[in-house]
């Protein structure tokens, strides 16, 4: 039996529709992100479970709970925002222990575990510290912690990474999930970010205009996308119609082809049985990846070549011999 389940969740704001019919189940434990663009819907579902934003029908059953009637404050629910919401005339240990207070928690119980949740965010040293004191990295963990020490029987992550940097971004979404892992929590992740997606998840639910596209875990989403939506969202899919597909394939496509770029190969060998004659057309350095536009029987491409040396590169107009891995070829809908 699933630990979360939706059914044939609605939402409208007058006459438009957020999303309609959102179905999934989510085990105890497992962290799933909703990833897709702005709009799709994912972040007003995240407020649809937490009870800040009413539905206009379906369930939401929480370990057999349904807790569309029940109101947000005790709906055992921790949710972190985008927006740090720290109060700021209170020290860190303070804004961690509010919730605690609103629950009547005694004050041994209370100290005890603000000191335990803070350890465990690498923010002990903080405690007496008031937000105005601290970096945008240590504000978000203190919101994690604040969410964390009132022990929910469910986490919701609103896209609580992305007004940080990169670097910072890379180290709290790594300590997010070890705390997550260690206290087996369960977790909905919001994110545009496929990259925080496919490291982060157990599962993601892919959406797009207020829809649920594929479920699957990181792997199957990146190497089986079911449709062109999902190839171009994730990864950087060479999207073929038909038509183009058959003459570059030289074989009958009856359907769209998405082939990743990493699985096409280049070599300096022109022609011959070893691969398809090509030319480059132009060249973008990734740091580690060098992307390669070629064009190859009156088609372009996109190809990601590993970055190993500065005298491997292949210059503009330079002709090479082009493979293409067969099962990296995905008809999608």
């Amino acid at each position: 039996m699933s630990y979360l389940s939706i059914r044939n969740l609605h939402k409208t704001y007058g006459d438009t529709q957020v999303f309609s019919d959102i179905d999934c189940e989510i085990a105890k434990g497992e962290l799933i992100t909703l990833l897709g663009p702005s709009g799709c819907g994912k972040s007003t579902l995240l407020r649809c479970i937490a009870g800040l934003t009413e539905v206009d029908g379906g369930q939401i059953l929480l370990d057999g709970e349904d807790l569309v009637p029940v109101a947000p404050q005790k709906r055992q629910i921790g949710m972190v925002f985008q927006s740090y919401a720290l109060f700021p005339n209170m020290t860190v240990e303070q804004n961690v222990s509010f919730g605690l207070r609103m629950q009547n928690i005694a004050k041994d119980e209370s100290a005890r575990r603000v000191a335990e949740v803070l350890a465990m965010v690498e923010l002990g040293e903080f405690a007496r510290r008031y937000p105005s004191q601290l970096s945008g990295g240590q504000c978000q963990r203190v919101a994690l912690a604040r969410s964390l020490v009132t022990r929910p029987r469910l986490l919701l992550l609103d896209e609580p990474l992305s007004a940080l940097d990169a670097r910072i971004r890379k180290h709290l979404r790594e300590q997010i999930r070890a705390i997550q892992q260690e206290l087996k929590l369960t977790t909905i992740f919001v994110t545009h970010d496929q990259e925080e997606a496919l490291t982060l998840s157990d599962r993601i639910l892919l959406m797009n205009a207020g829809r649920i596209v594929q479920s699957a875990d990181a792997e199957t989403l990146y190497t089986a996308p079911v449709s062109a939506f999902a190839a171009g969202f994730i990864g950087n899919y060479n999207l073929l119609t038909a038509d183009v597909a058959s003459r570059l394939l030289q074989r009958p496509i009856d359907k769209q082809v998405a082939i990743r770029p990493e699985a096409i190969a280049l070599a300096n060998t022109v022609g011959g049985s070893e691969g398809i004659a090509a030319v480059i057309k132009s060249h973008s350095l990734l740091g580690n990846v060098i992307r390669y536009r070629v064009e190859v029987r009156d088609v372009e491409l996109l190809v990601d070549v590993l970055n190993r040396s500065a005298a491997d590169l292949y210059p503009h107009g330079r002709h090479v011999s082009l493979t293409i891995d067969a099962s990296a070829i995905h008809e999608v809908a």
